[in-house]
């Protein structure tokens, strides 16, 4: 079933069509995703569809009974609002009896005169089916991380606003999801939980981000947005990146066989054929046609390579480093130490990424190592030759009244690349995509993603020799991260980056600092995917071993309840019982045989993944099964 249909849609940009004439749909269960260069206008195509910003010209059609929610890519919000209030602020009759229901359970302990209305609340909950409908809206909360709706929103982090933002979107009973840029902010643990809740949702969904991983995860189909148009790619992002360089290398030998027939048309026409005949004048028409042929602009990518300067012996050394903040905790003096004892010498050539979940100190961690705050107890040495270009997340440009050009000209007028050849600033601005009339536009004029590039690009130019970055990603279209990523690879200083793009940590990070919610930092030498792996594996681990405890206490619970009984009344096997005691010693030494079989299987050197997870998964439950035995046997033998 069909829930969304825009047709011919344009909207007029900052000098020049965003879009034109674009059709496309959004079927039941689809999950889209709109990619394209910053300032191609895909938040505002996505902003047109959510009735925020009105387009020029074209329909969009909802369908009446799916209903629309929007994640906008900066939400707002009312500061002295809790965020109860804010996720609950909806006009949704399904979740106004939740909110109720809530409120009057939480006040009904000092207003006896509430019990009518939760009779009548419950009732209510009853009748139109809204239990299963409030445990899904906990389930959302809970892997948020959202357990104290009662904090102010005001008082939160970007981490935690996003998150609340999202909760907002999700609990409201919608058929359609418009997604703008959902993982910006979000750490990895919740990104990989939002991943599998649109995967697996029958909600439809179309939104913009960068994510490639999470776009490999989710999409059924890539929409890009290019040259004011929109072009469908069936499948996930692997899939587009396969059918993109098809459609490239086609169109690349579609200009070589037009540029030799050009050579022969050209000579023709400098002999200076007469143009009276029609046929003659249809050939020069042609001619002209293919001479002005409209061509996609050439990647203008992130090619830049700055010289850097030559890092000395001493770089960087924190020495017990502890950084501790206040609480709102209900006792003046109580502090959460974020950063505790951290030490570390940094060694030329290193690329680290911090790893940890919102508000475990990851920004606290790269401000403290660029001095930007100061420590609670410890030291931050910087070496005499070490210069540091630090990229903050939330850069706050304050030169907003000046041009893109003399913004770009306070940090330099010439540029020497790696290479030794110099480029103006201008002709820097070009390699940065920014051509034309922008050079010359204000600042404040800019759009996210191409704002914090400017802020990037003047950050590089002050020659650094030690890179520390804080969530660059955020705002970036996916060709930028790409030239980026490559720039930082080949980078010869020092870098430490924090960002939530698992495929950008995979490209650029070789070392991980793991920041826990106790202020510990600790080490793990290898990928962001690889340290997800193992912690996967672990937190499995963990719940299997929590199964196998509460198996083994309700086999002792079982085998205590039957002594009990047995030294209150001596009971006697029955018939049944005595047949399943006189054959559950055999079943006990297969189970033992198969567990030794497995556990040297597991052991014996065995490299293909799949299998030892599924030799893993048999372990566990003959062991859990064995337990089983084990107490039945127990309680059959107490028996008469």
């Amino acid at each position: 079933m069909n829930l969304l249909s825009v047709s011919k849609l344009s909207r007029m940009g900052r000098e020049a069509p965003l879009f034109s004439d674009i059709t496309f749909g959004l079927e039941e269960g689809e999950k889209a995703a709109l990619i394209g260069r910053n300032g191609s206008g895909k938040s505002t195509l996505l902003n047109c569809v959510a009735g925020i910003v009105q387009p020029d010209s074209g329909t969009i059609v909802v369908n009446k009974a799916a209903g629309v929610s929007f994640l906008p890519q900066t939400p707002t919000f009312r500061p002295e609002d809790s965020i109860r209030d804010h996720i609950f602020r909806s006009d949704s009759p399904k979740l106004r009896v939740i909110r109720e229901y809530d409120a009057v359970c939480e006040r009904i302990a000092s207003q006896e005169s509430l019990h009518a209305r939760l009779d009548s609340l419950t009732h209510e909950m009853d009748t139109k089916g809204l239990w299963n409908y409030e445990s899904e809206i906990r389930t959302v909360l809970t892997r948020l991380g959202l357990d104290n709706l009662e904090l102010l929103m005001g008082t939160l982090s970007g981490g935690m606003l996003k998150k609340v933002a999202l909760a907002q979107v999700l609990i409201e009973d919608t058929k359609i999801l418009l997604l703008d840029e959902p993982t910006n902010h979000l750490d990895v643990t919740t990104i990989a939980w939002l991943e599998d809740y649109l995967r697996t949702t029958d909600r439809s969904v179309l939104m913009v981000t960068h994510d490639r991983y999470f776009l490999d995860a989710v999409c059924t189909a890539i929409y890009e947005l290019d040259n004011r148009t929109l072009t469908l790619y069936e499948g996930n992002f692997s899939r587009y990146l396969e059918k993109k360089a098809i459609a490239e290398e086609i169109a690349a030998n579609t200009d070589a066989r037009i540029e030799s027939v050009l050579r022969t048309e050209r000579e023709w026409l400098l002999r200076g054929p007469q143009a009276r005949g029609t046929k003659a004048k249809a050939r020069i028409d042609s001619i002209h046609r293919m001479m002005n042929r409209e061509k996609l602009a050439e990647d203008k990518g992130f090619e830049f390579e700055v010289t850097g300067r030559r890092l000395g012996g001493k770089i960087l050394e924190a020495n017990d480093v502890t950084k501790s903040y206040p609480v709102n905790s209900g006792e003046a003096e109580a502090t959460r130490t974020v950063i505790s004892g951290f030490s570390y010498i940094f060694k030329k050539g290193e690329k680290i990424g911090v790893f940890g979940d919102n508000g475990s100190g990851k920004t606290t961690l790269l401000n403290l190592l660029t001095g930007a705050i100061k420590p609670d107890s410890g030291t931050v040495v910087r070496g005499d030759n070490t210069a540091i270009a630090y990229y903050r997340q939330n850069p706050a440009i304050e030169e907003t009244d000046l041009t893109v050009l003399e913004y770009i000209k306070e940090t330099a007028e010439i540029i020497t690349l790696a290479n030794g050849r110099e480029l103006s600033a201008s002709q820097l601005l070009e390699k940065f995509g920014f051509t034309g009339k922008i050079q010359h536009s204000p600042v404040s004029t800019l759009s996210g993603g191409e704002l914090k590039r400017v802020y990037l690009v003047r950050l590089l130019m002050s020659n650094p020799n030690f890179i520390v970055l804080d969530e660059p990603t955020n705002d970036f279209d996916i060709y930028t991260m790409s030239v980026l990523e490559n720039f930082l690879t080949g980078y010869k200083g020092c870098l430490l980056v924090v960002s939530h793009d698992r495929y950008f940590m995979d490209r650029v990070a070789d070392t991980l600092f793991i920041l826990g919610n106790d202020g510990s930092v600790s080490g793990f030498v290898g990928s962001c995917t690889e340290y997800i792996a193992i912690r996967e594996e672990e937190r499995r681990e963990a719940e299997e071993r929590a199964r196998e405890a509460a198996a083994k206490d309700t086999a002792r619970q079982t085998a205590n309840a039957a002594s009990e009984d047995a030294k209150e009344k001596p009971k006697k096997r029955t018939f049944k019982e005595q047949k399943e005691y006189e054959g559950i010693e055999a079943e006990i030494e297969a189970l033992e045989a198969r567990k030794a079989e497995l556990e040297r299987l597991l052991s014996g050197g065995e490299s293909d993944h799949a299998k030892l997870r599924a030799i893993g998964d048999e372990f566990n439950a003959a062991s859990a099964t064995l337990e089983e035995k084990y107490a039945r046997w127990e309680y059959l033998a107490s028996l008469g």
